[in-house]
């Protein structure tokens, strides 16, 4: 087979179950791509349940590491985004449950089985005022999506912010469409309608560059 090259990760040629393919026949130096692939959406869905970064990066590189060690488990008719979503959201609820923490899971009932969003630089030259006014304007939704109960704010991270489809949320979380449907639907109306306007900017919560080099030199390391 033909090499791959770590920074075709951005064109996306090859797919993840590819990818995951020639892992399993023991080029684990490809998982560095579904790692820059997956960083920012995962730290996203963490984030909804948790505000503190260092533990967010340890959920995640744990995470990482489950999905690693279970990589001949995963199958290849489903999104690998999708499993390593379930995955993060079990550890993140295990965890919460050790600390005794109140928070709203998703559905009681619902059971979580452990069964690309690539952070793009700005090319587009604003002038000091215009980044300072979207900044501003970052920071004011990122504060508004927060004081969001964390079963609205789960759904509305992964349907408004990363684009993932109704059905590929509700088998993530674990919840009916319909009950998709509604949350997103009450999370918009607790967010005033000139922040939801803002929303369709996808560059909040980042998870890129140095945090994102720094978090995927942390997993390469542990399964070399």
């Amino acid at each position: 087979m033909e090499p791959i090259k770590i920074t075709e990760y951005r064109t996306h040629k090859i797919s993840d179950s590819d990818v995951i393919s020639r892992i399993l026949l023991g080029e684990k130096e490809l998982y560095e791509i579904l790692l820059r692939r997956n960083n920012q959406k995962l730290y996203r869905v963490i984030r909804s349940y948790i505000n503190d970064l260092s533990e967010i990066e340890d959920i995640m590189q744990n995470t990482y590491l489950k999905a690693y060690e279970n990589l001949h488990k995963f199958k290849h008719n489903s999104r690998f985004s999708t499993w390593l979503i379930r995955i993060g959201i079990n550890d993140t609820l295990a965890r919460l449950k050790a600390k005794n923490k109140h928070f709203n899971i998703h559905n009681p009932e619902a059971s979580f089985s452990n069964d690309f969003i690539l952070e793009i630089p700005d090319t587009e030259k604003l002038n000091p005022e215009t980044k300072m006014i979207r900044q501003e304007a970052k920071q004011t939704l990122e504060k508004a999506i927060d004081q969001l109960d964390t079963k609205y704010k789960t759904v509305y991270i992964l349907r408004e912010v990363e684009g993932m489809s109704i059905s590929e949320i509700s088998d993530c979380l674990g919840l009916t469409i319909s009950n998709v449907k509604v949350r997103i639907h009450r999370a918009k109306d607790m967010i005033r309608e000139e922040l939801y306007k803002l929303s369709l900017k996808t560059d909040i919560f980042e998870f890129g560059f140095s945090k994102c080099d720094f978090l995927v030199n942390r997993v390469m390391n542990l399964i070399k």
